[in-house]
C-alpha cells in the first residue's frame, strides 16, 4: 500500500460513472494516483447506487467485502446515491466504514479523504450537505466519462417530476441545470481528446435550463453544440420526458446532421389510470401524436423506451393496455422493470399488492412481445448500409477469424445491441457495413467493399 493512491468502485448508472471521474479527477489533480487493486490503495472510494433495492444490496456487498479485507492505514469512503439517502444506515450496516460522503457534493471528496487521513477520528465521518450544487461547482472536474471514441456529458443533475414510484428527488434534489458555456467548453475539450460521439445525460434531458429560465433549453443547447463541435460526428439524447419533447426540439433534430436520429424515452406505462396513480404524463393520445411528429421528420429515428410493469393497483386490463400500446408503436428498443417498493417515495402508501410472481410474468410477457418486434425490424434492414462506430475486435471461438463490434446510430452505449462486423477493422473509425444478418437484439454485417476505412459520416437518413 502506497500514500496518495486510491481504489474506487462506481456502481448504477452512466450518471453515477461521470460523478466517479469526477472525483478522480480532484484527487488526480492532488496528487493521487488510481490503482487497480484494493489491497495497494490507501484510499477505497465507492461510489453507491441507492436507486431501488438490488441496487442497494450490491453497494452495501461490495461496501462490506472492502472492509472485510481492509488493512492498517487504509480508507473506506462510501460515496453517493445510497449514503446521500442513508448515510447513518449505511454506516450500520457496513462497521468498518470511516467516511460518508452524499451525490449531492462529489465534488467535496478531496476535503473528505484529506481529514480522514489524518488518522485522529473515533467514528465515521459524515458529509451530507443538503445543498445541491452537482450542476454548478465541480472544482474544475470535466462531467464526462469516455469509453474509447465515446464519451457521456452530464448536462443536468437532480429532478424536479413528481414520479411517485421514483426516489431519485429524495436522492439527488431537484434540477440543477449546467451553464451552458461549461458544457459546450468541455464538448470542445471531449473533441479535441478524439471523441466523436457524445452522449448527452440527465435525469431528465428534456429539463435543461428550467432553473435558468430558459424555453427550449434543450434544443437551444443541441444547437449551440453543433456549432461548438461541428466535428464530432454523433451526437445522442438519453432520458427524454413524456409532454417536453417539443416541435422546436424535433426541428433541431432533424435539422443537424450530427444529431442522432435516436431518442430514449422513459414513457413508464401507457394506461391513464396507472400513469395517473405514478403521477406521470396521463395523455397517452399525445404519445402517439409526438411519434407521429419524430416519425414524419425523421423517417429512420429509432426510438427506445422504459416500462414499469406491476406497479399497485395495476389490472390485467391496464397491463394489456400496455401490451396493445407496444404493438402500435414499434419500438426499435424497450427496457421492462418490475415495481420496487420504495419507503418515503409518494407510491409508499400503495404498498406493494402485486404478486411478485404476477409482476415477473407480466416482465416475461411484455418482453417477449417487444423481442418480436425488434427482430423483425432487425430483419428489416438486411441488405441496407449503416454506418457503424467500431469498439472492439475479437476472434471467433474456436476459429481463427477475426470480428469487430460496434454500434450504429441506433445503439445507444451499453443499453442496446451491438453491429458483429466480419473482419479486422479499426476501432474508433465510423465505417459503413452491409447489414447481411438480424438477431432479436444483435445484426451481422461485413464491409462495404471500397468504402473509406473512416468515413466520418452518421447514416444513411441524414447524409
Amino acid at each position: 500500500m502506497k500514500e496518495k493512491t486510491f481504489h474506487m468502485v462506481s456502481l448504477g448508472c452512466a450518471k453515477n460513472t461521470v460523478d466517479s471521474d469526477g472525483m478522480a479527477q480532484i484527487l488526480n489533480h492532488d496528487g493521487f494516483s488510481p490503482v487497480d487493486s484494493p489491497s495497494e490503495a490507501e484510499v477505497l472510494i465507492v461510489n453507491t447506487c441507492g436507486f431501488i433495492e438490488p441496487a442497494r444490496e450490491e453497494s452495501y456487498q461490495v461496501l462490506r467485502d472492502l472492509a472485510n479485507h481492509k488493512q492498517p492505514g487504509q480508507v473506506l469512503i462510501a460515496a453517493g446515491c445510497l449514503t446521500q439517502r442513508y448515510g447513518e444506515e449505511v454506516v450500520r450496516q457496513v462497521p468498518r466504514l470511516d467516511g460518508v460522503l452524499g451525490t449531492r457534493r462529489w465534488m467535496d471528496i478531496l476535503e473528505v479523504v484529506n481529514t480522514l487521513r489524518k488518522g485522529d477520528r473515533s467514528e465515521p465521518l459524515y458529509h451530507l450537505p443538503e445543498v445541491n450544487t452537482v450542476g454548478r461547482d465541480t472544482r474544475g472536474a470535466i462531467q464526462a466519462h469516455l469509453q474509447g471514441v465515446s464519451a457521456y456529458l452530464k448536462i443536468a443533475d437532480g429532478c424536479r417530476r413528481p414520479c411517485a414510484f421514483c426516489a431519485i428527488p429524495l436522492i439527488k434534489g431537484t434540477l440543477v441545470s449546467r451553464p451552458m458555456a461549461e458544457i459546450l467548453d468541455e464538448a470542445r475539450l471531449l473533441r479535441d481528446n478524439g471523441v466523436r460521439e457524445i452522449n448527452l445525460i440527465a435525469q431528465d434531458t428534456t429539463d435543461y435550463g428550467h432553473d435558468l429560465g430558459m424555453e427550449n433549453g434543450l434544443a437551444r443547447l443541441l444547437a449551440n453544440l453543433t456549432d461548438a463541435v461541428p466535428d464530432v460526428d454523433w451526437i445522442r439524447v438519453l432520458y427524454a420526458y413524456p409532454g417536453y419533447v417539443t416541435d422546436r426540439l424535433i426541428d433541431v433534430m432533424a435539422g443537424h446532421p450530427q444529431i442522432l436520429p435516436y431518442l430514449d424515452m422513459p414513457l413508464q406505462h401507457a394506461h391513464p389510470d396507472t400513469l395517473r396513480r405514478m403521477h406521470r404524463p396521463a395523455n397517452v393520445e399525445w404519445v402517439y401524436e409526438i411519434i407521429e411528429k419524430l416519425r414524419e421528420a425523421m423517417p429512420e429515428i429509432a426510438l427506445r423506451s422504459t416500462f414499469l410493469v406491476g406497479y399497485p393497483g395495476e389490472t390485467q386490463e391496464e397491463f394489456e393496455a400496455l401490451l396493445g400500446f407496444i404493438e402500435d408503436i414499434q419500438f426499435d428498443r424497450v427496457g421492462t422493470f418490475t415495481f420496487s417498493f420504495e419507503q418515503g417515495t409518494p407510491s409508499e402508501s400503495l404498498g406493494d399488492p402485486i404478486p411478485e410472481d404476477v409482476k415477473e410474468a407480466r416482465k416475461e410477457e411484455l418482453m417477449v412481445r417487444q423481442q418480436n418486434i425488434s427482430l423483425t425490424k432487425n430483419q428489416a434492414l438486411v441488405g441496407k448500409t449503416l454506418h457503424v462506430l467500431m469498439e472492439g475486435q475479437g476472434m471467433i471461438e474456436g476459429t481463427t477469424d477475426m470480428i469487430t463490434l460496434g454500434r450504429s446510430y441506433r445503439d445507444a452505449p451499453e443499453i442496446d445491441g451491438m453491429v458483429i462486423v466480419e473482419g479486422e477493422v479499426p476501432v474508433g473509425d465510423i465505417v459503413p457495413v452491409q447489414i447481411n444478418g438480424a438477431m432479436v437484439y444483435d445484426l451481422t454485417a461485413v464491409p462495404v467493399d471500397g468504402a473509406a476505412k473512416d468515413t466520418g459520416s452518421i447514416q444513411s437518413s441524414k447524409t
